[in-house]
């Protein structure tokens, strides 16, 4: 079975950070470049999945998309 999961990449001095919405529990996947970073993720989640149970995947509100917004707050 194949499942399509929203994942967010966000890059840092040092590598990528990876993880997906939706999924109940944390996953995190890293890598040095953003397909690395990618992999680790879907290794991840498998692995997440293979570990928890098909429940990890029973969310009540599915992630229909998802947005990436900077704001200036003041401090």
């Amino acid at each position: 079975m194949m499942k399509q999961f929203k994942i967010v990449v966000e890059k840092h001095p040092d590598g990528y950070i990876a993880y997906p919405l939706g999924l109940k529990g944390i996953v995190v996947g890293e890598g040095d470049t953003y397909e690395e970073a990618l992999a680790d993720i879907k290794s991840a989640i498998r692995f997440h999945i293979e570990t928890f149970g098909p429940e990890v995947l029973e969310i009540e509100s599915p992630v229909l998309e998802a947005f990436v917004a900077e704001a200036g707050v003041a401090i």
